[in-house]
């Protein structure tokens, strides 16, 4: 048996103005549930607290509730000390019990054929990563995008994905899912990531339902300029000055012993926007014994075009990128940004381990930065904590430098094509993202994607910074401090 200690967010509409905090101690067998903790305060403690469950083996969705902040089936989740027990991010009934009805009669359900038949072995494949959905709705509960439009929401895709596969049903799915707001996701991965069932609904239904809208001419406006511009430059962004690539050489030796070696891919952002970044991180990677080789030939990674649904040119981009980098022998590529990563992780197939910038200097170690008497907060890039599994190292390198603080890691609103396709709703996340930014007291935001350091920038009145820029200011005032001559 042990003690557990919790905090339980209540909330009666009949008496109560808003939701507040209620502590209970129970004693529980090692091992007790969330849900096992729930009926013991209910039983023994207080017989008003109200929750839902059902089956209470992680089969019916009833009992899903926020534990410290992340959404969870109460039956599967194990009890810990100290934990905070709230709903879901939906509407409240009362206490732990939210109003699922709502969204639940918004997700469609199958119009039968008139004379149906089976589904192929390939078809019931294809159907299989996502029927096991429980509509628990946590994916809706943290879903950005749902918060600031009328978007239905991840699991309502993920049903017009299911039966645009089902050749039993006779809906019209992809139009159903482009006015259900298709193209307001942002992609940004939260919902897979607490889906108790691992249902990787970007992958798996949004972006296949939207490579079947392009094919029927839905694509947005914006987002068929970017693919043409792609055609056209090999890039998505369009030229402004001379280029990063332009400007370094092929190769970029280190200050001191070379360490390591790689090959790095700059990424549309930093070649054209955001060079400054790229040009910091050149650096502090000499300071760290990297030698950089950089691939004049390589072109966009092709993620745009992934998210929005524009295939035909992917192929081609891969193709290109993978034999510029496998020419060289290059056996490690490096990236710093978050989109260009995870789709070369996750969508390329190639013959070189792919590394992100902040693994590659925590894992061979960083010399020491001077501190910076400056008090900073680091942004989650979508593509980065969730896409590649990235979040310890860039605290870890942060730390070393400033002074951390921490706030939640919530989509900026920059990805999946809506900065481009759906400005209002980037803007409208942009400006959480800087409200968040206030709460923290922070006088610098640091983050590790060019897309979240230049759409971030313009939401909020504080510094925007890359992880590679802030450490280098820490090398410079080391320097400065130790009376030695800057490096550049």
């Amino acid at each position: 048996m042990k003690t557990l200690t919790v905090r339980i967010s209540r909330f009666d509409p009949a008496k109560d103005e808003g939701s507040h905090f209620e502590s209970y101690t129970v004693r529980m067998n090692e091992g007790a549930r969330v849900l096992n903790v729930l009926h013991a305060i209910h039983d023994t403690l207080d017989p008003s607290l109200s929750f839902r469950y059902s089956c209470a083996s992680g089969q019916c969705g009833s009992c899903a509730v926020r534990v410290n902040g992340e959404p969870v089936l109460a039956c599967m989740e194990e009890a810990k000390d100290n934990i905070t027990i709230e709903p879901i991010n939906l509407p409240v009934k009362k206490d732990l019990v939210v109003d699922l009805l709502p969204t639940l009669e918004a997700i469609a359900f199958i119009l039968p054929v008139e004379h149906a038949v089976l589904p192929k072995k390939s078809e019931i494949d294809a159907m299989k990563p996502l029927k096991d959905c429980i509509e628990c709705l946590a994916c809706v509960s943290v879903c950005p995008a749902v918060d600031v439009t009328t978007f239905l929401g991840p699991t309502a895709m993920r049903q017009e994905m299911r039966l645009a596969l089902d050749p039993r049903d006779s809906g019209d799915r992809i139009t159903d899912a482009v006015r259900e707001g298709l193209f307001t996701c942002t992609t940004c991965q939260a919902c897979w990531k607490v889906c108790p069932k691992e249902i990787e609904i970007p992958a798996k239904a949004i972006e296949k339902l939207r490579a079947q809208a392009n094919k029927r001419g839905f694509t947005l406006s914006r987002h068929l300029e970017v693919a043409a511009l792609i055609r056209e430059t090999g890039r998505s962004v369009p030229r402004t000055s001379e280029s990063f690539l332009e400007k370094m050489s092929d190769t970029v030796e280190p200050y001191g012993q070379v360490r390591a070696t790689v090959g790095f891919f700059v990424g549309c952002m930093y070649n054209y926007r955001q060079q400054q970044s790229a040009l910091d991180a050149m650096e502090v990677l000499r300071r760290n014994g990297i030698r950089i080789i950089i691939p004049k030939e390589q072109v966009c990674c092709g993620s745009p075009l992934i998210r929005t649904g524009q295939l035909a040119l992917v192929e081609d981009l891969q193709k290109r990128n993978i034999e510029t980098f496998r020419s060289r022998g290059i056996d490690t590529v490096l990236t710093m940004c978050a989109g260009c990563g995870t789709t070369l992780k996750n969508d390329y197939k190639t013959p070189f381990r792919v590394i992100d910038i902040n693994e590659l200097l925590t894992q061979y170690g960083i010399e020491p930065p001077a501190r910076l008497p400056i008090k900073a907060m680091y942004h989650d890039p979508c593509h980065l904590m969730r896409g590649q599994g990235i979040r310890d190292q860039p605290r870890e390198l942060i730390r070393q430098v400033v002074e951390l603080v921490e706030m939640p890691s919530i989509c900026c609103g920059s990805g999946g094509g809506v900065r481009s396709g759906n400005p209002d709703e980037a803007a409208a996340l942009g400006s959480r993202r800087g409200e968040e930014i206030k709460k923290t007291g922070a006088e610098i935001v640091i983050t590790s994607c060019p897309f979240c350091e230049f759409h971030i920038a313009g939401h909020t009145d504080k510094p925007v910074k890359n992880i590679a820029s802030v450490l280098l200011e820490g090398y410079r005032e080391k320097d400065r401090q130790m009376g030695k001559p800057p490096k550049i």
